[in-house]
């Protein structure tokens, strides 16, 4: 008799795994019921042939709900310096997602004089003092998507920069030194930089 309820055991398995109620492993992923009514993920942006300075490719997006990013930076008690990101039309990705380009989604590269120093998912970060040594230095922040490919509209990288001066016993930003403590100076948002600068 033992047979027979193992035969029937394995007769009951064999139902639930064909009529989809258990599923059992190969981990493949399962086909649409109807693949025709299912919506195609559309690509985001167009990539470009143009490169940033480290061979990522740019990806070109409408001027229309396009990210943009402004860059502050104020000078710390220790000689670090203290960044603040605003950001527009744009989310940072969570660690761990998977490298694809998704709509005004991704994170901030931190770069001093071209240099990358940091990649954010938040909107502040401090950058030490040693990676600032004494004089004039730029502080870029740059817009890249999860798969590494850098935002850019009408050609030019969503960026934004500041010109900081350390020194020895003070540091200042451009456009002038640093008036007041809390005092923190903006330039630029989308492509160039502002060479104005205004302070906030």
């Amino acid at each position: 008799m033992t047979w027979t309820r193992a035969l029937l055991a394995a007769l009951a398995v064999c139902v639930l795994v064909l009529t989809g109620t258990v599923s059992c492993g190969s981990g493949a992923p399962r086909e649409p019921e109807n693949p025709e009514n299912m919506a195609s993920p559309s690509p985001v942006g167009k990539v470009l042939d143009d490169t940033d300075e480290d061979g990522r490719h740019y990806r070109e997006v409408d001027d229309k709900d396009a990210p943009e990013v402004d860059i502050e930076v104020q000078p710390d008690t220790d000689a670090s310096w203290d960044v603040r990101l605003t950001v527009r039309n744009f989310r940072f990705s969570p660690a761990g997602v998977k490298p694809k380009a998704v709509e005004g989604r991704g994170l901030a590269y931190i770069f001093v004089d071209g240099t990358l120093v940091s990649r954010q998912r938040t909107l502040d970060c401090r950058i030490p003092a040693h990676l600032v040594p004494r004089g004039t230095h730029t502080v870029t922040v740059r817009l890249y998507a999860d798969d590494g490919t850098v935002w850019v509209v009408d050609g030019d990288p969503v960026e934004s920069a500041a010109d900081i001066t350390a020194s020895g016993a003070e540091a200042s930003t451009t456009p002038s030194a640093l008036s007041a403590p809390g005092t923190f100076f903006r330039t630029g948002g989308r492509g160039s930089p502002d060479p104005g600068g205004k302070a906030s």
